[in-house]
């Protein structure tokens, strides 16, 4: 489906991908140790962009 964008799965929806950037998650690496609350907090990412960053081994805190 192409690149990801800036180390994230390219198959993350565009508003997930900005929300996580500007919270400072470049990176799968990034996402380390990350809150799955924290996370559907920002605006543009839901349940959808939790399971892909899942699948893409991210661990994240439940």
């Amino acid at each position: 489906m192409g690149e990801p964008s800036a180390g994230l799965p390219a198959t993350l929806g565009k508003p997930a991908t900005r929300a996580l950037q500007a919270a400072g998650y470049g990176t799968i690496g990034d996402l380390r140790g990350a809150s799955e609350r924290e996370l559907l907090d920002l605006h543009g990412v839901g349940p959808r962009a939790i399971t892909i960053l899942r699948e893409h081994g991210t661990e994240l805190v439940p």
